[in-house]
């Protein structure tokens, strides 16, 4: 590991980025399709929620408002 006050230099940045670079693992095509499905799967179900709750809330603000 380098020092703290020592620089490193341009080219042995850039050979470190290529190296971490190598490590990199891409999805395969059927992966992105699988995580794509599921993502947009829970943003439906999660929508539904937010729009059950933001409902309810709206329905007890509405009531609490014919108290007044």
């Amino acid at each position: 590991m380098a020092d703290k006050d020592s620089k490193t230099s341009p080219a042995e940045f850039i050979r470190q980025v290529q190296t971490e670079r190598r490590k990199v693992v891409w999805p395969t095509r059927e992966e992105t399709i699988r995580i794509s499905i599921f993502v947009f799967i829970m943003m439906v179900i999660l929508s539904l929620f937010f729009l059950g709750v933001d409902s309810m809330f709206g329905a007890v603000v509405r009531w609490l408002m014919t108290l007044a």
